[in-house]
């Protein structure tokens, strides 16, 4: 057959058919049309399928394409989500340093921006920096996160320690940090259990309280004394009186509204003393340490009140027999100034999971030496200026002749009606200071 006869075949099928279009499905059978009809018949299965496609505003291949089109932008605008979900979410722990000057403390409080906090500033760190989605940032829960201790206003810490989970993203450390203010650091990060809560696998606390020495002068002297220099015998019976708050007693006389038969107020306090005092600025400071399971709101605070107390001769040592007893005793609360969460301890996850071979212990060995440079850079700097213009420690002195130290049968009356307080932490655990 030449190419005319091809070209005339082609016609003819052309015309039995119709014009070709893709079709997706099934082949349909052309047929060849009747005498006297111009139109190819339509089998009865692709009629109710054209039928169909009208009804739903089908418009053929134009439409697939937009469609297609449009997923197609979708799916590039939310690649960069969809990389990001594929990272290995996993519960980790942070190491944090933070000078607590200017805050309402370290727990956020969701819904209230009048006072800012220093998880504020964390957690608006780790949506920017992509560890965790915005959605957790407003809910705290969905990443499991828990902090060792809930310190209150103005308290500063060296060894804080958060749990949370979080996108395992690159340099994590230093993306955090990037979007942190340079009082608040993120020092260290390890990988933990699944299940695990640093509130509740913290096994102890130790803080420190710096203070001016001559917050030890007797009452005689001058209250304001920057010259005044701390004497080896007072502070030693400093520390002898420190001692005495090792073990474990009834604390109720050391915090607010709670009763002497509450099991709540028996804490334990492995150990407590003052170290050997040191100048700085022109002024003497000395720093007591006290280790302890866990401690109540304003506890560690009126711990040294009270011992301030008696070392100037306000109070008599026997007052602290007393404390222990169901009597009130009106104990002062030192300011707020000089306390700082110092480290947090984990021993008993340390012996179980510290030397599994998948995770490492809490002991943050490699950390000290940050830790040691953030303290000389934010927060001694910052209580001994905060000190020299404000007069906290002075202010504070001038009022401990109105206190009265001795028990009253009015005071001692109706004390086991009185509730757990309202500002400690869940449990009592974590000092509120």
């Amino acid at each position: 057959m030449g190419l005319p006869g091809l070209r005339a075949a082609a016609w003819a099928l052309r015309r039995a058919c119709g014009p070709w279009t893709p079709h997706l499905g099934p082949r349909l059978l052309c047929l060849h049309p009747m005498a006297g009809n111009g139109e190819a018949p339509v089998p009865v299965g692709a009629k109710q399928e054209h039928d169909k496609k009208a009804r739903s505003g089908w418009q053929g291949p134009t439409r697939v394409w937009e469609e297609t089109e449009q997923q197609a932008k979708k799916f590039k605008s939310s690649e960069d989500g969809e990389q990001q979900r594929k990272l290995p979410k996993r519960k980790i722990v942070l190491l944090m340093a933070y000078s607590g000057k200017g805050y309402h403390g370290m727990q956020r409080n969701v819904g209230s921006s009048k006072f800012k906090t220093i998880e504020d500033d964390l957690v608006s760190a780790l949506v920017r920096s992509g560890c965790i989605p915005e959605n957790h940032g407003e809910d705290m829960r969905k990443m499991s996160f828990q902090r060792c201790a809930r310190t209150d206003k103005g308290v500063s810490a060296a060894g804080q320690v958060v749990s949370l989970k979080v996108w395992l993203i690159d340099d994590i450390l230093e993306k955090i940090n990037s979007h942190l203010p340079s009082h608040i650091r993120i020092l260290g990060l390890k990988r933990v259990t699944g299940g695990f809560n640093s509130k509740n696998k913290c096994d102890a606390r130790t803080y420190f309280y710096m203070l001016p020495t001559f917050a030890f002068a007797h009452k005689d002297h001058d209250l304001q004394d920057e010259t005044y220099r701390l004497s080896a015998e007072t502070l030693g019976r400093v520390n002898r009186l420190l001692a005495c708050y090792k073990g474990t007693h009834n604390f109720h006389n050391f915090t607010s509204q709670k009763g002497p038969h509450e099991p709540s107020a028996r804490r334990y306090i492995l150990d407590m003393f003052c170290e050997e005092p040191f100048v700085r600025e022109g002024m003497e400071f000395a720093v007591i340490k006290v280790k302890g399971q866990s401690f109540m709101t304003h506890q560690i605070r009126k711990m040294v009140g009270l011992v301030v107390a008696i070392i100037k001769g306000y109070a008599p040592e026997s007052v602290l027999e007393r404390c222990w007893g169901e009597a009130k005793v009106d104990v002062p609360k030192a300011p707020g100034l000089g306390l700082v969460l110092e480290r947090v301890h984990f021993e008993k996850y340390n012996q179980r999971f510290g030397h599994d071979g998948l995770h490492e212990p809490l002991d943050w060995a490699r950390e000290e030496a940050e830790v040691t440079a953030f303290k000389e850079q934010h927060i001694y700097p910052t209580i001994i200026s905060t000190e020299l213009q404000e007069r906290s420690m002075a202010q504070w002195l001038s009022t401990l002749p109105v206190h009265d130290f001795s028990a009253t049968a009015h005071a001692a009356a109706g004390l086991g009606t009185k509730a757990p307080s309202s500002l400690e932490g869940s449990d009592g655990v974590g000092d509120s200071d």
